[in-house]
């Protein structure tokens, strides 16, 4: 038996970035929006990653 292949990254660091500012534009817009807390941790574990 061979051994499986090694998992890939889906993103970079700079999709992370990207992904980041996208998610603080939209928190910033939306903040009447109930699922606002939900991007707001989004956010701060995106921070984490990059």
């Amino acid at each position: 038996m061979s051994e499986p292949a090694r998992a890939r990254a889906v993103f970079s660091t700079e999709d992370f970035r990207l992904l980041r500012n996208a998610v603080s534009h939209y928190a910033r817009t939306n903040r009447d929006d109930p699922d606002s807390v939900k991007y707001a941790h989004l956010f701060h574990r995106l921070g984490r990653v990059a």
